[in-house]
């Protein structure tokens, strides 16, 4: 397992300990979990965002902290929180984080997930010319997750 897996793996289980409510201290982490402090900072910028429904609120200085929240949704509201932060375009790694999001908090179904990473995979829009394959793929995404709904 990755570092970065490792370093999300802890701050989930933080948040499902806490209701849905950690603070962390950035150094402590990095120190308890055998990593860098700026590592703890990369997965909390690319795995804790809004798109993937979390708050991230930080307190620099002596005492900082750094509080993730997550955003609790009913179904129909996390899927168009989700075809709202889609926009116009979507590549297919931040496709996967967000199925993968909407998966964890048993939005959709496994299956459902399965189906649409299919649908959003880069190997399907090979013939599609490349400055049109991410906003086929946002086009593509919304529709399907429309009909989750």
């Amino acid at each position: 397992m990755k570092i970065s897996d490792h370093v999300a793996n802890y701050i989930l289980a933080l948040l499902e300990e806490e209701n849905g409510r950690a603070e962390i201290q950035r150094n402590e982490l990095a120190e308890s979990l055998g990593c860098v402090p700026s590592q703890i900072s990369y997965v909390i910028t690319s795995r804790f965002t809004p798109e993937q429904g979390y708050l991230v609120e930080s307190r620099r200085g002596g005492g900082g902290y750094i509080r993730i929240t997550q955003i609790r949704m009913d179904a129909s509201s996390a899927i168009m929180h989700t075809v709202n932060c889609v926009g116009d375009s979507l590549d297919s790694a931040t496709a996967r984080i967000m199925l993968s999001n909407l998966l964890q908090r048993e939005i959709i179904s496994e299956k459902a997930a399965n189906i649409m990473a299919a649908a959003l995979n880069d190997r399907c829009y090979q013939n599609v010319p490349k400055e049109n394959r991410d906003v086929l793929r946002a086009a593509i995404f919304k529709h399907m997750l429309m009909t989750q709904i």
